[in-house]
């Protein structure tokens, strides 16, 4: 059930009316406080006089008037931004329509005047006329003027933090912290010193039962702790097939169980698993950093031809591989009493390289500038990481990048260029220091 726990948290995190309805319901708790102490014997006469001068007529013409206003703003405000966002998203890809509703300047805005509105209205209806029973709740029309005000600079506040929403630098420094968040979630800053041998992990699977999950969805969440633990309650030793951003097919298999007679494992892999309509970024790696190069390939489409929008992706790219180069992936093998009891398919270096890497290149093969940055940034990353495993994954890189350059451009001078980054590549991978010292 923790699995489903946490999906339920990010789900509401992520919701864009849970922080909206909050302030709303703040805000009627808020008027009818406001009312009932109208007459209190704390507050000052003098201020109430202060507060508000007017008499009945005049209060339900104030109320109506700032009830009507904030309503109608909102409406025409939020509905010129969908249209605004929409038209952007067809050029920087739909993650921007989740970057709208995440973002808690836009929640606390809708709540704000939503929560003016229905303000005015339980105060409007207390505000009663006639010389027997006449009653005008000077301090709830106080709070109905301050609403009103913080209304007004709110608006000045959601133009401008709108217009900065929809630029391109702003997208992909939005979708670039929640790829460094995942990154350090996935990744650890030691080695992973694990007492067990290679040869201990590779566990004989061969007898194992396959367990099949009945739903149908990406896998969102996973409970490696409640998983591990029910293994080790029971005598048995689970592998996963999928891992965080898999498509799971209704009746498909999805781990393997072993001793094969052991009884409810189908049960404990749903519950330490929660599946969803869509991918998510946070434990799913690979879905953070397909974000920032579908950004790029959107750039490098015929349509739209922004190169500089694609070199803007891979700087960031390549600083989340230069961050990586201090820290080493998380282990999928999970040692309860010195056995292993879990083991589960995670995310590697090349796996990472390739996702950054691949797609940006193979659209942008026929730009020449994108091309010579793909080697630049891979002589930057190789600057700071020097493991061998790792570095050869680089070089398998800057290959494809000098094949693709071979194939697709034309001008003599442009591929001389590239071939004189490849060669800065090569001097650091063999010889180490810093990268752009190597043009010396």
């Amino acid at each position: 059930m923790g699995a489903r726990l946490h999906k339920l948290i990010h789900d509401l995190r992520s919701t864009f009316w849970l922080v909206p309805a909050l302030l709303v319901a703040l805000c009627v708790l808020a008027a009818f406080s406001a009312v009932g102490a109208e007459g209190a014997e704390w507050i000052p006469e003098p201020l109430l006089a202060i507060l508000y001068q007017g008499g009945e007529s005049g209060a339900r013409t104030l109320l109506g008037a700032i009830a009507t206003s904030t309503i109608g703003v909102t409406g025409t405000l939020f509905s010129i931004t969908i249209a605004a966002l929409t038209l952007a998203s067809s050029q920087m890809g739909p993650r921007l329509l989740d970057n709208f509703t995440r973002d808690r300047g836009n929640q606390v805005v809708l709540g704000v005047f939503l929560g003016a509105f229905a303000y005015c209205l339980v105060v409007l209806r207390q505000v009663r006329g006639g010389e027997d029973d006449l009653f005008v709740p000077r301090l709830a029309l106080a709070g109905a003027m301050l609403l009103a005000a913080l209304c007004v600079a709110l608006l000045v506040y959601y133009v401008h933090h709108m217009s900065s929403r929809i630029n391109i630098d702003t997208v992909i420094d939005l979708v670039r912290r929640d790829f460094f968040a995942a990154l350090d979630s996935q990744t650890q800053p030691k080695p992973d010193v694990s007492p067990l041998q290679p040869a201990d992990i590779d566990l004989d699977w061969s007898q194992a039962r396959p367990v099949h999950d009945p739903r149908n969805g990406y896998l969102q969440q996973l409970e490696t702790t409640d998983l591990a633990a029910w293994a080790l309650a029971n005598d048995a030793r689970i592998r996963l097939l999928v891992r965080p951003g898999d498509f799971i097919m209704a009746g498909g298999c999805v781990a393997l169980v072993w001793p094969p007679e052991v009884e409810g494992a189908e049960k404990a892999v749903v519950e330490a698993t929660a599946l969803s309509a869509r991918r998510t970024s946070g434990a799913d790696l690979e879905y953070s950093a397909r974000q920032l190069v579908e950004v790029a390939v959107r750039a490098l489409s015929p349509g739209i031809n922004d190169p500089m929008t694609a070199i803007a992706v891979l700087d960031q790219l390549a600083s989340a591989l230069c961050r990586v180069a201090s820290r080493t992936f998380v282990s999928g093998v999970t040692v309860r009493d010195g056995r292993v009891v879990l083991v589960r398919p995670v995310s590697d270096y090349a796996g990472l390289v390739d996702i950054s890497f691949d797609m940006i290149r193979q659209n942008g093969a026929g730009s020449p500038a994108v091309l010579i940055r793909i080697l630049e940034v891979l002589t930057l990353v190789a600057e700071l990481e020097r493991d061998p495993e790792r570095l050869a994954v680089l070089q398998v890189h800057a290959d494809k990048v000098m094949a693709d350059g071979r194939r697709c451009i034309g001008n003599a001078s442009d591929l001389a260029d590239l071939s004189a980054r490849r060669g800065m590549f090569g001097a650091v991978v063999a010889h180490g220091g810093p990268a752009r010292r190597a043009r010396l």
